[in-house]
């Protein structure tokens, strides 16, 4: 929890907004959370939403008992909300109408419409009292949606300056409905976690404010990059896909694949590790292939139980079709595993074609039904040579600890 004493020159107390935290697929949080307090930043955790139901492991439990909640569930937290936002009204009224002007002008772009934009801005409110009483002098906002929506808003209400983490691919597939270069244009930095990344936020940033654009990847911890989780890549032909089932992670395509290898004669086992809105769709597709004694799904799982199913496989399989940068390509790796993805922005500055994997094109059922098959195919020996390069990478690029000395430098030249 929070480290008492503050390293010297760095923002003194920060505020970590997300829409949602902590959350299952939100573990890099956490663990960027708490490499900060260990160079000895206070770091208050702030959800947008509540999500302590739905607290999946012992760690993230322990993580939503320090969290606050901006919009509660309850009869309570809406009388909260509205408290908030008439006393900012009532406490600097031309502020507050210039933030609802903004706010008003945010929802006519959007989807979701001006008066969910004066919910958010409802939600800043609340942000600017909470920094107030806890002295925060700084937010930094993951994702570029709506965490930074209510950061920008907070800002525009009194409260402190701001900055954002975009992990794409949600914030680049549409910019002008988030109102990305506003955001980025107001905030004190901002933060790609690829290269890849930063170039999409340049693509919406005045080339004389390029600098306040910065790389900082997502990292892993000791719960994957100590030497103790290592084990032997296993002889059994198991490949594992882990992630929320949905369209960008291309599940449905990888249930084509692997019909391929199926009618090929090929014996494999295939573990699909998460859940999601195609949950029903893979399943039906697994029956109508006949694939129910090969492939299974396992639902949500701890990071205990993906590290066991990674550990359990000889490669992870993620064919994505839009990304930012997968933090389980990073786990995968750093357990010794070779990864079969996609060229989709920020993988390829971390997988290797030959090195630490291969790489398919997105959408390509045959090249990924192919290089399932030579992954399969291959000699333990030369998996375990692929699975240490990529270790070797993601220990000199990706350790949380690296990436969060990053981020403090950035928090202490704001």
């Amino acid at each position: 929890m929070p480290v008492a004493q503050n390293a010297p020159g760095m923002a003194k107390r920060l505020a970590y907004l997300v829409n949602q935290y902590p959350k299952v697929s939100h573990t890099f949080i956490r663990r960027e959370i708490r490499a900060l307090e260990q160079l000895g930043l206070h770091v208050e955790r702030v959800s947008v939403r509540d999500t302590r139901a739905e607290a999946a492991d012992d760690a993230d439990r322990v993580e939503a008992a320090h969290t606050s909640v901006l919009l509660e569930r309850s009869l309570r937290g809406a009388l909260a909300l509205g408290g908030a936002a008439v006393r900012a009204a009532l406490g600097d009224p031309r502020r507050a109408a210039r933030a609802a002007r903004l706010a008003i002008a945010l929802g006519r772009k959007n989807e979701r419409g001006p008066l969910v934009h004066l919910a958010y801005l409802a939600e800043a409110a609340r942000l600017v009292e909470l920094a107030r009483r806890h002295g925060i002098e700084h937010v930094h906002a993951h994702f570029g949606t709506n965490s930074a929506t209510v950061a920008l808003l907070a800002y525009e209400l009194g409260g402190p300056g701001f900055s954002f983490t975009a992990h794409g691919p949600e914030e680049f597939d549409k910019p002008d409905a988030i109102a990305l270069a506003e955001k980025i244009d107001l905030a004190r930095f901002v933060v790609g976690v690829s290269s890849f990344g930063r170039s999409q936020l340049l693509r919406r940033t005045p080339a004389r404010s390029w600098d306040k654009v910065k790389v900082v990847p997502c990292g892993v911890d000791d719960s994957f990059l100590s030497d103790a989780h290592l084990a032997p890549i296993p002889a059994a032909p198991r490949l594992v896909c882990v992630g929320r089932l949905c369209e960008q992670k291309g599940q449905l395509l990888l249930l084509e694949a692997a019909q391929r290898l199926a009618q090929q004669g090929v014996e494999f086992e295939l573990v699909l590790v998460g859940d999601g809105e195609l949950r029903r769709e893979c399943e039906a597709l697994i029956a109508r292939h006949g694939l129910g004694r090969r492939v299974r799904i396992t639902g949500w799982a701890t990071g205990e139980r993906v590290r066991e199913e990674l550990n359990a496989a000889r490669a992870l399989v993620l064919p994505s079709f839009a990304e930012g940068l997968p933090v389980v390509i990073m786990e995968a790796l750093a357990l010794g595993r070779p990864v079969i993805s996609t060229y989709v922005a920020g993988i390829p500055e971390l997988v290797e074609p030959g090195v630490s994997g291969w790489l398919v094109p997105a959408g390509d059922v045959e090249r990924l039904a192919a290089a399932m098959n030579e992954c399969l195919r291959a000699p333990p020996e030369v998996l375990e040579a692929l699975g240490a390069a990529g270790r070797a990478r993601v220990l000199e690029r990706h350790d949380a600890a690296h990436a969060a000395a990053l981020l403090a430098e950035a928090f202490a030249a704001v």
